[in-house]
């Protein structure tokens, strides 16, 4: 079984191999000419070299690189979380939304974005991938990590892949070097071999030596069938998963109703592997292939997917650029050493002063015969060669659509209009490149969204941000009490679940600053605003306030808006609440006033009552009395 899984990778891999070969030429040979300025062929720097000629390299490239990237890396692309169906919840998304939060920050997904966004820029393709990692050393729990790929030349994707962001991809490779030592500790008694000496398509076999070992992993997405059932408490659940459980829901009083359906699917395995066996199988928890690809310009030539960098066209007129700089430098070098001219004869005189006249200083010079010696003049500096220099240097600009506007560079734009029309040409010819990330990152998050119930599967207590980096607890998969204030303002405790395991939940991807950024936007427009109509200034002086980034912006926003008119302070739902709350009491207050009065009329009623029935004794007594003396007289 193992010698037939080694047959098919094998094969798998010699096919991705031959796929990827001409992309990843391309690439390597972008990358050194832009990045390391390996940019004059080989014989011709060794030609100059050995004719004491100067061979420069003055590298533009770089430049627009980071015109690109940095651009990319001031309007983060965010992955936002809807629910779509009816067993999900609104704030249960916003639960995956503050995770999703949360595992960008704790793994430092920036650095994979944006490495894998260079690589695209400067070679025409890079990569990030999703692993797990337990979250304590002492814990059984995992949690996802978002991993950066520092060397995108380490992967091989699906040949027959089609889609732009890796979705569809049904095998990949990712090959590496460990030492032996650490070969032996990890998987003692393991043979190692090597994978293979050509795993980098010839790109990297220099810097392998002989005491280390290359293993590949081996991914690979099988399609499946699975049953699934309806309860009649409403889940939908895969047969084998009901089976497991029948008899707890046997008890609950739960059954199956209808007949199981299958359903389509797919499984993923990783297995690691060397040249000679299989060392790891790992059943993945998800449907996906967790490496995710950002591609530079993409194209599809005779069946075959062409992948370019930025840099790519722009060699050409870099390389013209360094010879024709090489050549000015050369022409004006070269004229202080002019040859004095002269009859024959008279340099005999002082000859060993003549002989470095042009590279050392002398007091003083003789001369033999009645005319001195003449310098021939210096010619000027080389126009034609600058003109030309100048020539390459827009043909770069113009090939990758940067020009002086976009790079900060004065032009010969006057106005602000058009220096910013121009700057938004630079970057809507350059927008692919950013767009293809976003693409990545889309289904960065549909990977995320398919693994988070599979992992964060257990009772927890899980970390999530808010849209501006709050962070709060949140418990998962278990009941918990909240407050929720009702229609009347009571505030009272509920039941809730946040169950990231029900529901169907979609995502879209938001490209722009981030929120330190548009803060920070808001309050140069605020302030701009103010400067315009300072009668503003007293109505949003606390929003202002809240924007501003020192020390007592909170308090200072406070004591503003408790300067505002009553009828313009904004009523938040907590306040609205108190307000409820205040007129309950209120009318309480009311009704237990007018008991107490109604009370003490009763009591006032009660007196007199007892008044007059005291009066009404008196009196018969008196008329008893009156008769008595009566029948004695």
């Amino acid at each position: 079984m193992s010698e037939d899984i080694l047959k098919d990778a094998r094969a798998a891999f010699d096919l991705a191999r031959e796929h990827e070969a001409e992309n990843r030429r391309e690439a390597l040979d972008d990358i050194r000419f832009a990045r390391l300025g390996q940019q004059w062929p080989d014989k011709v720097r060794r030609d100059r070299e050995l004719d004491g000629r100067p061979c420069l390299t003055i590298n533009r490239l770089p430049a627009f690189i980071r015109q690109v990237v940095n651009d990319a890396r001031q309007n983060k692309p965010s992955i936002v979380c809807h629910p779509v169906d009816s067993g999900a919840d609104p704030e249960t998304a916003e639960i995956f939304n503050g995770l999703i939060r949360n595992i960008e920050q704790s793994s430092d997904a920036e650095v994979a974005y944006d490495t894998a966004l260079d690589f695209a820029v400067t070679g025409g393709f890079g990569y990030f991938r999703i692993n797990t990692r337990y979250a304590r050393d002492d814990a059984f729990d995992q949690d996802l990590v978002i991993e950066r790929v520092s060397n995108p030349f380490s992967i091989y994707g699906d040949p027959a892949s089609s889609a732009a962001d890796s979705a569809d991809w049904n095998t990949a490779f990712v090959v590496d070097t460990l030492s032996k030592a650490e070969f032996e500790a990890r998987w003692k008694g393991a043979d190692p071999m090597d994978w293979t000496t050509d795993a980098y398509g010839g790109l990297g076999g220099p810097w392998i030596e002989g005491d280390r070992v290359m293993i590949a992993e081996y991914w690979r997405r099988e399609a499946v069938t699975r049953s699934i059932v309806a309860l009649s408490d409403g889940q939908v659940m895969e047969l084998s998963a009901y089976e497991a459980q029948k008899g707890l829901f046997d008890t609950l009083g739960v059954k199956v109703v209808g007949r199981p359906r299958s359903v389509a699917g797919h499984k993923v395995i990783q297995r690691i592997m060397t040249g000679g066996e299989v060392l790891e199988t790992v059943d993945w928890a998800g449907k996906y292939i967790p490496i995710v690809p950002v591609y530079g310009e993409e194209l599809h030539v005779d069946g075959r997917r062409v992948l370019r960098s930025l840099v790519r066209d722009a060699k050409d007129p870099q390389r013209m650029f360094n010879y024709w700089r090489t050549t000015s430098t050369e022409l004006v070098a070269l004229a202080p050493k002019a040859p004095f001219i002269g009859r024959k004869g008279a340099f005999e005189t002082d000859a060993v002063k003549w002989a470095t006249a042009n590279v050392q200083t002398h007091a003083y010079i003789e001369y033999d015969g009645p005319e001195p010696p003449m310098r021939q003049p210096f010619s000027g500096v080389p126009a034609g060669a600058l003109q030309e220099a100048l020539n390459a240097s827009d043909d770069m600009k113009s090939i990758m659509g940067l020009h002086d506007a976009s790079l900060g560079a004065r032009s010969n734009e006057t106005s602000g209009r058009a220096i910013m029309a121009r700057q938004r040409e630079g970057d809507v010819s350059t927008f692919h490149y950013i767009d293809n990330l976003s693409r990545a990152i889309r289904h960065a998050g549909r990977i995320l969204i398919d693994l988070i119930p599979k992992v964060y599967s257990t009772p927890r207590v899980l970390r999530v941000l808010g849209p501006g980096g709050e962070a709060r607890l949140a418990p998962v998969n278990q009941q918990f009490s909240a407050d929720a204030a009702d229609a009347a303002g009571q505030v009272k405790k509920i039941e809730k679940i946040y169950d990231l395991g029900a529901g169907k939940y979609d995502l879209t991807v938001r490209a722009g600053p981030s929120f330190t950024s548009r803060r920070e936007e808001a309050a140069t427009q605020m302030i701009e605003l103010i400067r315009a109509y300072p009668p503003a200034a007293p109505m949003i002086g606390d929003l202002l306030a809240r924007n501003l980034d020192w020390p007592g912006a909170d308090e200072i926003a406070e004591r503003l808006g408790a300067m505002l008119p009553a009828q313009m302070k904004g009523s938040s739902p907590e306040a609205e609440a108190a307000k409820g709350q205040i007129a309950k009491l209120a009318q309480a207050l009311q009704a237990a006033g007018a008991k107490i009065a109604a009370l003490e009329q009763d009591r006032g009623h009660e007196a007199r009552k007892l008044e007059i029935e005291a009066f009404e004794a008196e009196t018969n007594r008196m008329r008893a009395l009156g008769q008595a003396e009566t029948r004695r007289g």
